[in-house]
């Protein structure tokens, strides 16, 4: 059962990578979109921009967390979607209250999207931040 986890977990993985990728890759587009064609004064631009980005970057998280909860209904990892998707929000985003707990064949495969949720998130802290020198409200040697 450890290797189907592992195998099950690396494709989940891989998934959610392409997803990031390609999602921040659009988020990009869409900020750049913004900060072309609407042409705010000072502020306002910026917190359009940054207002983009974060909704964006939200977006692309939650696609990636209704992929796990998918995943673990579909193979039985907890008994219907709704919890499927709790426990995926939970365990992602690497709160695990541990209200809910998968089947005892599942658990390494939980703490795969656990990993795998906090790279991403880590990804995308480090995007805002880019963003945020790029087009928001800080700049590269300013101290907040």
């Amino acid at each position: 059962m450890l290797i189907t986890n592992l195998a099950l977990g690396t494709l989940m993985i891989s998934l959610t990578v392409a997803i990031h990728t390609f999602g921040l890759i659009g988020v990009t587009h869409a900020m750049s979109w913004v900060t072309d064609r609407i042409r705010l004064h000072g502020h306002r631009s910026r917190m359009l921009a940054m207002n983009t980005v974060v909704i964006g970057v939200f977006a692309v998280l939650t696609a990636e967390v209704w992929l796990w909860a998918a995943g673990f209904t579909l193979i039985g990892v907890v008994d219907d979607f709704e919890t499927a998707l709790y426990f995926s929000t939970i365990t992602f985003s690497t709160v695990g209250y541990g209200d809910v707990v998968p089947h005892p064949e599942w658990r390494m495969l939980a703490a795969l999207e656990g990993v795998n949720g906090f790279l991403l998130i880590g990804w995308s802290t480090a995007y805002l931040i880019a963003a945020g020198m790029r087009v928001g409200p800080f700049r590269s040697g300013e101290h907040f």
